[in-house]
């Protein structure tokens, strides 16, 4: 197993390009100016991943009036991605990431204890990232329901 990164603030934000659940490939620096809040999550339609999501949804436009774009990344196919945002009428970008390159990159890919396994897996985390792509808050290990809540009072949204 490879050591896993942990990234801070203050630290540049790893650079990505992976395509959403309409196949459009999106890049951190095509988002440069434009403050970002990039979580991944471990699969589409499972339980606690569609809370978070939704809670997520639910939050576009008071987020997006202060400022931030939201992004969801999983290792899900595009296709199943388009299933996931059509059923829980998810309207922000879900990026695909079957291979982990960017899970691995953020630190949201490692081992982790599962119900009292230790697992290698996504790790559920969430990254603020400010208009100049530098690492404002990462957050590892959360937990799935009431996230949301926690990030817009973390960000005062």
């Amino acid at each position: 197993m490879t050591e896993r990164v942990i990234l801070e603030a203050g630290q540049p934000a790893p650079a990505f390009s992976l395509p959403d659940q309409d196949g459009t490939v999106r890049s951190l620096a095509e988002l440069r100016g434009q403050k970002v809040i990039l979580f991944f999550y471990p699969e589409a339609m499972t339980p606690a991943c569609t809370t978070e999501a939704c809670e997520f949804q639910e939050s576009t436009a008071p987020l997006a009036a202060a400022g931030y774009r939201v992004l969801g990344v999983s290792r899900d196919a595009v296709e199943k991605l388009r299933r996931f945002a059509d059923r829980d009428g998810l309207e922000y970008p879900l990026l695909s990431d079957p291979d982990t390159t960017v899970h691995r990159a953020y630190g949201a890919f490692g081992t982790k204890n599962s119900y009292g396994r230790i697992v290698e897996g996504v790790i559920r985390s969430t990254f603020i990232i400010d208009a100049n792509g530098r690492i404002e808050h990462a957050q590892y290990n959360i937990k799935a329901t009431g996230h949301v809540a926690r990030v817009r009072k973390l960000l005062g949204v």
